[in-house]
């Protein structure tokens, strides 16, 4: 059981190393690190190897935002071998679908409740 969380804390802080280092070292604003980061993990999982590190390190490799490449990929492509091109777009639709509209509504909720400071 700590094997788990051991490899779940080398394997998230390995990918928030990654990002700190493209932030610190390239000098690359948070927006291109996101994005590079998501498109990482959309290449992992095309060629394979995303799968294998979720089932390696759990929680270690889906809380990042490299997992949300890894979803899109994952969705387009188990949709396209079932409904041809239009399943590349759909899957991704129905796969990150519930992250995305938690996001929505929880940041709506928020701007609710909260005063922004000024």
């Amino acid at each position: 059981m700590v094997a788990i969380f051991f490899w779940a804390f080398i394997v998230g802080g390995f990918i928030c190393v990654i990002g700190q280092i493209m932030f610190d070292v390239f000098k690359l604003t948070p927006a291109h690190t996101l994005s590079a980061l998501v498109v990482l993990g959309a290449v992992l999982d095309g060629l394979g190897l995303y799968e294998p590190l979720i089932s390696f390190a759990g929680a270690g490799a889906t809380v990042p935002i490299t997992s949300f490449g890894n979803a899109l990929v994952h969705g387009a492509m188990a949709e396209a071998e079932k409904h041809g091109i239009i399943g590349v777009i759909t899957g991704m639709f129905q796969v990150t679908s519930a992250g995305i509209s938690a996001a929505i509504v929880f940041g709506f909720i928020g701007a609710l409740l909260f005063k922004p400071k000024g």
